[in-house]
């Protein structure tokens, strides 16, 4: 029996099968849908990448070369691909930069591990040599990085000028990043002076004029009108500002009623005690001093009446109104007040102090300017302009990347050269590395070495040069040493970036 059973217990493990394939197959076809996503916005790498013309499913057309918007308005629903455009939503929030080259560095990342599984190596050490890879490149990047100091504005300016480079109003680069950088060191804390809010710079669009027209404004822009309802102010010396959050109107029901009034004797005594309410509120607001009234948009009924705005003309008061529920903070803090949720807790401590609010024609329309805040908060207004919607858009867009850069720069104060530069040295960096390491790391890591090479590889691409031929040399130039080397577009020729004025952040490279 025991020479019977001994034979079928080995069959049963020679027999045993585990098919791979499907696992491999989903794997390739993941890697290869991320691949074409990277291969989409690759053309619009760099200051002379192309733009790409978006049309939404609502028929909006916006037209970028910003890679977070193309990827945000792509309609992609693959997992693997979404994971990309996560990818550059994370880059964007992180540095505001480099959204395009992070996705660009993945799919030739992607594209090289195809190759390494086709060899049979196994995922989990494709993986562990990619992460001890980008723990090498940080170090090699935090060796080639230049410090500064917030003082050296020169560096700031152009750190914000190279973002704004590859952007669709670069010819404007020189307006723009002088004003990111004056917006972001007016909003450091002392306290803190590592850390940037970016809700502390708000940015208006104002349709009309041209880029050049974009101003940095020390006070506070509404892209509204003055309520001219019954004919009150449009200016105001020495304001004495309120923001409320109450109703000046007529009280309501806590239930919804009708009420029916049929003597008209009734109809008269309630409007005259509407009248008496008014003028009530209108009087405790008065004797404050208050002189400007900022009134919260309601979501449930008009916060003030025409016959609440009747007298407050009369009584010589500014009124904005229909004020965002989401501006309000940063109003508070910019007029360094108070927000007044009712009436009776109106006091003359809550109030904010300007030397001047008054409504300014601008294009088409109107906005309302307040400026010589007393006491002003850390905070920053940027007013855009633009002779169209799609460039209005995409200023904004392109602003809110210099802004980004800059408060990254005051987080982590090193700038390194652009043009390829930093990708280049990396691959030689790395490569280097690969022949001391042993067995599949070593292999992998080369790989990896290989991939960063899309970068300059792109940027000569799409400036028309001959890519072969320019990363050579530029190879060339750092095995001799020049670290700074870089692809200059604009000349055609490789030449020490860091001269040309051309840097970058270290989070911009994408590692």
């Amino acid at each position: 029996m025991a020479a019977i059973a001994a034979p079928q217990h080995r069959s049963s493990k020679t027999e045993s099968y585990v098919d791979n394939k499907r696992k491999e197959d989903i794997r390739h076809a993941n890697i290869v849908v991320a691949r074409s996503v990277a291969s989409a916005v690759r053309t619009s790498l760099g200051p002379k990448g192309m733009d790409k013309m978006i049309s939404t499913s609502s028929d909006e057309v916006i037209i970028t070369n910003d890679g977070a918007t193309i990827l945000n308005k792509m309609l992609v629903l693959q997992p693997a691909a979404k994971m990309l455009v996560e990818l550059s939503k994370s880059q964007d929030s992180a540095a505001g930069d480099g959204t395009t080259t992070v996705v660009v560095i993945a799919g030739a990342l992607l594209e090289q591990c195809i190759l390494l599984l086709s060899h049979g190596i196994h995922p989990t050490v494709v993986s562990d040599a990619l992460h001890k890879a980008a723990v090498k490149a940080v170090d090699v990047l935090t060796a080639m990085a230049v410090p500064i100091e917030l003082s050296d504005r020169d560096s700031l300016v152009k750190s914000a000028s190279t973002s704004l480079n590859s952007k669709v109003v670069s010819q404007y680069s020189t307006l723009l990043a002088p004003l990111a950088v004056d917006a972001v060191l007016s909003v450091v804390d002392g306290t803190k002076p590592d850390m940037v809010d970016l809700r502390d710079v708000k940015i208006v669009k104002k349709l009309g004029g041209t880029v050049d027209d974009t101003e940095l404004v020390k006070g506070l822009v509404f892209d509204k009108k003055v309520s001219h309802a019954a004919g009150g102010p449009t200016r105001m010396e020495n304001a004495k500002i309120a923001v409320i959050q109450f109703h000046i109107s007529p009280p309501k029901t806590d239930i919804e009623q009708s009420i029916v009034v049929s003597d008209y004797s009734q109809m008269d005594r309630i409007l005259k005690e509407e009248r008496s309410y008014i003028l009530g509120m209108i009087k405790k607001i008065k004797t404050t001093g208050c002189n400007v009234l900022l009134i919260q948009k309601s979501i449930l009924r008009d916060a003030i009446t025409d016959l609440s705005l009747h007298y407050l003309a009369k009584a010589k008061i500014l009124v904005i109104k229909d004020v965002e529920r989401d501006e309000i903070e940063f109003i508070t803090k910019t007029l360094n007040c108070l927000p007044i949720a009712n009436i009776e807790h109106f006091r003359t401590e809550k109030l904010g102090y300007a030397d001047l609010v008054e409504e300014v024609s601008l294009g088409d329309g109107k906005i309302v300017k307040i400026t010589g805040i007393k006491e002003m908060g850390k905070t920053s207004t940027v007013l855009v302009r633009g002779s169209n919607q799609l460039l209005l858009d995409e200023a904004e867009r392109s602003l809110h990347d210099a802004l980004c850069v800059v408060r990254c720069l005051v987080a982590k104060r090193f700038l390194i050269a652009g043009g390829g530069a930093p990708e280049i040295e990396l691959s030689r960096k790395l490569g280097a590395w690969a022949k001391v390491l042993h067995g599949m790391e070593g292999y992998c890591v080369r790989a990896f070495a290989e991939a960063l090479q899309v970068i300059p590889y792109t940027l000569a691409e799409n400036a028309g040069l001959n890519p072969i031929a320019i990363v050579t040399e530029l190879r060339n130039r750092h095995a001799q040493g020049e670290i700074n080397a870089g692809i200059n577009v604009r000349k055609g020729q490789i030449t020490n970036i860091l001269e040309e004025n051309v840097v970058e952040l270290i989070q911009q490279c994408g590692i």
